[in-house]
């Protein structure tokens, strides 16, 4: 299911995300910053299954991420949130999540740390799911809502943020 811009798109901001909290970034540095830590200070705190678990995971934060792009370009939307979009996509993951790239982004960082078995990088997540649930989501939301009106409010109704 589609819906294309409602009456409202003229008060919409040009796209969902103009601002400097980019979610690839986001996630990156809370990556990074884990593994900084984790070279400084380690703190493990799984045994070897980590690594297994954490291999299962990754592919399973790929595979959701692989399968939310196609989503999003089979309908010609675009992915990144700095540019207009163009529809509001209902089916694929997004049936199940509002924000299922950013859930892929959540699931490889804890993949990475089971990975390397260390919590310094779940703790790093924390802030980053922070930012995108407080900051990120909140900002696109108010815009799909301004461009889409009723029609995004009873998607977002009826599908949970995250899952």
């Amino acid at each position: 299911m589609l819906q294309r811009p409602s009456q409202n798109q003229h008060e919409a901001p040009l796209a969902a995300n103009l601002g400097l909290a980019r979610p690839p970034i986001i996630y990156l540095s809370t990556i990074v910053t884990g593994l900084v830590l984790h070279f400084a200070r380690p703190i493990p705190f799984v045994p070897r299954l980590g690594k297994p678990l954490g291999a299962l995971i990754a592919v399973s934060a790929a595979t959701l991420f692989i399968w939310s792009i196609r989503t999003f370009q089979s309908v010609r939307t675009p992915v990144p949130g700095n540019r207009p979009t163009t529809t509001i996509v209902k089916f694929g993951p997004y049936r199940f999540s509002r924000n299922p790239i950013y859930f892929a982004f959540s699931l490889f960082q804890t993949a990475i740390a089971l990975g390397v078995n260390d919590a310094w990088i779940l703790v790093t997540l924390l802030p980053a799911i922070s930012l995108m649930s407080f900051v990120v989501i909140p900002r696109e939301e108010r815009y799909l809502e301004a461009r889409f009106g009723a029609e995004y409010a009873k998607y977002k109704a009826s599908v949970g943020r995250w899952l």
